[in-house]
């Protein structure tokens, strides 16, 4: 499956393309740092150098096979483009991300753009707040 999506995106197969593909595949995080990528890589005993990592998901962002982004305070995380279209709520803390979508927070915003003449292209929203553990970690030590 890996090298199909490699070659479908017009990318030659290599060993590191198909590794970190399936990395970001099989993850149970879906929002993955370079970084992340070679140390989970690294663990698996594939010896493939973080300079590596970062080229292939260059490649990988510019063919579509990923989305990359910056969310407050932080590397840059990548995930699967897997179409469809949703929104992050980031944890200022802990740096959990969850995804979301919201059909209403969809038709706000192109009403919005077009109240002011705008035609959206595309769009990114997150949301940025504390977790339900690191509000309940907070109120733990705040005695409350």
């Amino acid at each position: 499956m890996q090298s199909d999506d490699i070659r479908n995106a017009g990318l030659k197969v290599t060993v590191p393309r198909v590794k970190i593909l399936q990395m970001l595949e099989e993850s149970p995080d879906r929002h993955l740092g370079a970084e992340d990528i070679y140390k989970q890589l690294l663990a698996r005993g594939e010896e493939i150098g973080l300079a590596t990592v970062y080229r292939v998901l260059t490649q990988f962002e510019a063919a579509g096979l990923i989305k990359r982004h910056h969310f407050e305070g932080g590397h840059a995380v990548y995930e699967l483009n897997q179409g469809g279209h949703h929104d992050h709520i980031v944890c200022v803390r802990c740096g959990r991300v969850d995804e979301f979508t919201s059909a209403e927070i969809e038709r706000l915003q192109r009403q919005v753009a077009a109240e002011a003449g705008y035609e959206i292209r595309d769009h990114v929203l997150y949301i940025y707040g504390l977790c339900a553990r690191c509000r309940a970690d907070e109120q733990g030590r705040d005695g409350g």
